[in-house]
């Protein structure tokens, strides 16, 4: 699956990226509209994900796909079939949630840099909050779209720092999503 299947902006993209980003894209889509369906198509991404960082030495994110692997089992058996009902978070976890992550990804990058990875820490922040934003997500908590914000934005930085241009659109578009799935679930919030 690492045959070349075409090249954009100078860069190759590979027949496993281009189907990991088309099956991430349709899961992250189907996310904003809180259907179910959205937790098999981002197993499949996560798979094909996992095993495109893993190539790239992109080890934190590629374990960050086998949480979301689990993540969608759990999203799949826990939202109702008729999809998520978005909740809120107090503030007061909220601000346990903060200080866990930085406290996570300042312990984390070290590691990451002595294993030898193609980034530390915005690979540990994606790591860390990617995980801290689908557990949200499983949780059915709108709060979840703000992280995905963040992250994502963080993902389209150090994809592009790193050549991965394909991928680096792909999360510039999430970055899009996120904001619509944030007004989409906090408008459902409000009725």
């Amino acid at each position: 699956m690492s045959t070349i299947f075409f090249t954009a902006w100078g860069y190759e993209v590979s027949i496993l990226e281009f189907i990991a980003a088309l099956t991430s894209f349709v899961g992250v889509w189907l996310g904003t509209t809180g259907k179910r369906i959205t937790w098999p198509w981002w197993a499949l991404s996560s798979a094909l994900y996992g095993v495109f960082f893993y190539q790239v030495d992109l080890f934190a994110s590629a374990v960050l796909q086998l949480v979301f692997i689990i993540a969608a089992v759990y999203g799949w058996k826990d939202w109702a079939p008729t999809g998520a009902v978005p909740g809120t978070m107090t503030g007061r976890n909220r601000r346990y949630i903060a200080i866990g992550t930085f406290v996570s990804v300042a312990v984390l990058s070290p590691v990451l840099s002595n294993i030898g990875a193609a980034a530390t820490w915005s690979d540990a922040f994606l790591l860390i909050g990617s995980l801290v934003a689908q557990v949200m997500m499983v949780y059915e908590k709108y709060e979840s779209w703000i992280v995905w914000l963040i992250v994502d934005l963080v993902g389209t930085i150090e994809y592009a720092i790193l050549g991965y241009w394909f991928t680096a659109v792909l999360y510039a578009m999430f970055t899009a999503i996120a904001v619509l799935g944030w007004k989409r679930w906090h408008d459902s919030v409000r009725n």
